[in-house]
């Protein structure tokens, strides 16, 4: 008797590969047995299985005949002996209305969630990846997800009573709604939001939320409001959260889209410059930077600047940063 190739998860000898029907001319192999038939499908009442546990358990196909080439067309060529037959004829056309309808690969679809990947499907498919043009797969992926991105924009369209996407989105930014609260109302992912949201339209990271404050303190956008109270009145990224009502988060973001960069412990770091500099003024010098400067070129040490100015050495160098 033939030995096994291998057994299956439950210990179940097999005889043939995996994902693979071996043929012969009219016979193929059975996978349980290792003996050759006309049609394994028929013989398969003999082991106690079905067709649809056979397929999936070997990794086959569920539209695999199971049977040889040469038997394959001899029944091809019997079927078409009966197409002038009425049943014939009537199921033939209801199955090209199914076809042309989609109702069919609808149908296949739904048949196939869930199930996995057969291999022997997999071997074909990735045969037939392997001569497709890599740029040419790329353009169809890209093809393809422009499809869906579409449908999904005009479904979210539809159920809020707008006949584009676009005209949504921008009815929302109006509204002072942030990309977060659109994307929680139209059950989408926010970054799925903010990166097909037409760009003129795309509310500025923490606009919805720091504009009306900005506003209400009397500037003109959110950018002047930052600059004002960050760069010219020297308040932290904490303090400016605190009065806006917003996270630290939303302001850096907001400060880094407006080009502002961040200064980290702005309050404390200007109260220890504008110390630095009543000290250098007492001594004659404009600033603490060039009392340091002048004295270093001296050749005075840190220690000497220190006692001097009544500031500690580490705050003088970090005030030079």
């Amino acid at each position: 008797m033939t030995q096994p190739v291998g057994r299956l998860a439950d210990g179940t000898p097999h005889y043939a590969p995996i994902g693979v029907l071996l043929a012969d001319g009219d016979r193929v192999c059975c996978h349980l047995c290792g003996r050759w038939f006309l049609s394994v499908a028929s013989h398969l009442r003999y082991h106690g299985w079905t067709k649809p546990a056979y397929v999936e358990a070997f990794g086959l196909e569920l539209g695999n005949p199971l049977s040889g080439t040469a038997t394959r067309k001899r029944r091809a060529a019997a079927l078409t002996a009966r197409h002038a037959e009425p049943a014939i004829r009537l199921a033939r056309l209801a199955a090209r209305d199914r076809s042309g309808s989609g109702a069919l690969t609808a149908a296949a679809a739904r048949a196939a969630r869930g199930r996995p990947h057969p291999a022997e499907r997999r071997a074909k498919t990735l045969a037939a990846l392997a001569g497709v043009d890599p740029a040419a797969r790329a353009e169809g992926s890209r093809r393809r997800g422009e499809r869906h991105r579409a449908r999904v924009a005009a479904e979210v369209a539809a159920r809020f009573g707008f006949a584009t996407f676009d005209e949504y989105l921008a009815a929302r930014v109006r509204a002072g709604l942030s990309m977060a609260a659109i994307s929680r109302e139209a059950g989408l992912h926010k970054d799925w939001v903010s990166r097909h949201a037409p760009t003129p339209d795309r509310p500025a990271p923490g606009e919805a939320r720091l504009g009306p404050v900005a506003r209400a303190l009397g500037h003109a956008g959110t950018a002047g409001y930052l600059r004002a109270a960050h760069l010219e009145q020297h308040r932290s990224v904490a303090a400016i959260a605190l009065e806006a009502g917003v996270s630290r988060w939303t302001v850096l973001a907001a400060l880094r889209h407006h080009g502002i960069e961040p200064v980290a412990h702005a309050a404390k770091r200007h109260r220890a410059q504008d110390r630095g500099d009543r000290a250098a003024r007492a001594l004659g010098y404009a600033s603490i930077g060039a009392f340091v400067a002048a004295r270093r070129a001296e050749g005075a040490s840190w220690s000497a600047l220190a006692a001097e100015s009544g500031i500690a050495p580490t705050s003088l160098r970090r005030l030079l940063r």
